[in-house]
């Protein structure tokens, strides 16, 4: 049974348990705006889709574009939470005959590699447009479980996901997102890691695919020579803060740039993790992934829709 109160107030429904679900819009005017977005984010995806000459069995009712949809509403407005989401498309009308919660899931497992193969499809175009030719690379941890429970972890297992955060001087257990930001937030390359990976690692997994003559901006523990002259072959130069008892030190000036435009790329994790609950809900390691990835999509459509 599915009553809604107004879009200005509440949706309530029953699930197939018989447990009954509530959940605020807050605001008349709040919910219009995630009706608007909702479209604007399905019309978005089901271009590139078209554009990129994906097709679809066409006996299936529910496109690839909706669940993709839905993923990113949940992640936009839900926390992740994809019940809520599911709910919020069928009270509103937009997509009343959606799949129900599991075979939902088992579609979404299923383009989990297409979901991302379109953030570095966009990812291109936002390059081929960005006027400024300064990028940032960093890292930020994103932790499966508190680490008082890391025994009991269900979802990864193995010393590979103990990792450490300098810049928060904690340890964690989960996975490692790496990524490349323009100079105003806008991601355009991300890669997974296990906690233990350096960052360097997560860089060298990166396709780095940036137009000739852009700068990367990057902390000391991007310090890699080899690797710096091998992108300077490409065409890009990687500029990465030197530590004091660097062989090959910047200049005061190039220095200060550096550590002024990293800012961005911090801001733009921090902005990331509003998404995010405190933990995110998943049964399989995929699933955690696919996860981050709408996050990650959430706020880049995001800043992509502002402009």
């Amino acid at each position: 049974m599915i009553l809604i109160i107004n879009l200005s107030c509440y949706l309530k429904f029953s699930n197939k348990k018989g447990q009954s679900i509530t959940f605020a819009v807050l605001t008349h005017k709040t919910g219009l705006t995630m009706v608007i977005k909702t479209v604007a984010i399905y019309v978005f995806f089901d271009d590139i889709l078209k554009s990129m000459n994906h097709r679809e069995p066409e006996s299936r009712k529910t496109c690839d574009a909706e669940i993709i949809t839905v993923v990113l509403i949940a992640a936009q407005y839900f926390s992740g939470n994809i019940e809520k989401s599911l709910c919020f498309v069928r009270c509103t009308g937009l997509m009343p005959d959606m799949l129900s919660k599991s075979r939902f899931n088992r579609r979404l497992h299923k383009i989990g590699e297409l979901i991302s193969e379109l953030f570095f499809h966009v990812g291109q175009a936002v390059k081929e447009l960005n006027i400024g030719t300064t990028y940032c690379i960093d890292s930020f941890p994103v932790s499966v479980c508190q680490n008082i429970r890391i025994i009991n972890s269900k979802l990864v297992k193995g010393k590979k996901y103990h990792g450490y955060c300098a810049s928060k001087r904690t340890y964690f257990y989960g996975f490692k997102v790496h990524m490349i930001v323009t100079s105003n937030g806008t991601p355009v390359e991300f890669t997974f890691t296990t906690g233990n990976k350096h960052d360097l690692d997560g860089l060298k997994q990166l396709p780095v695919n940036l137009p000739e003559g852009s700068e990367l901006l990057a902390d000391c523990a991007y310090t890699d020579y080899l690797l710096e002259e091998m992108l300077a072959d490409n065409g890009v130069n990687l500029l990465a803060a030197r530590k004091n008892n660097s062989k090959h030190p910047h200049n005061p000036c190039t220095e200060y740039l550096i550590s002024i435009g990293r800012k961005r790329v911090e801001t733009a994790f921090s902005d990331i993790a509003k998404y995010m609950p405190k933990k995110i809900h998943a049964v399989t390691d995929t699933g955690f992934l696919i996860k981050l990835i709408a996050f990650i999509w959430a706020y880049t459509f995001d800043k992509l829709y502002k402009l």
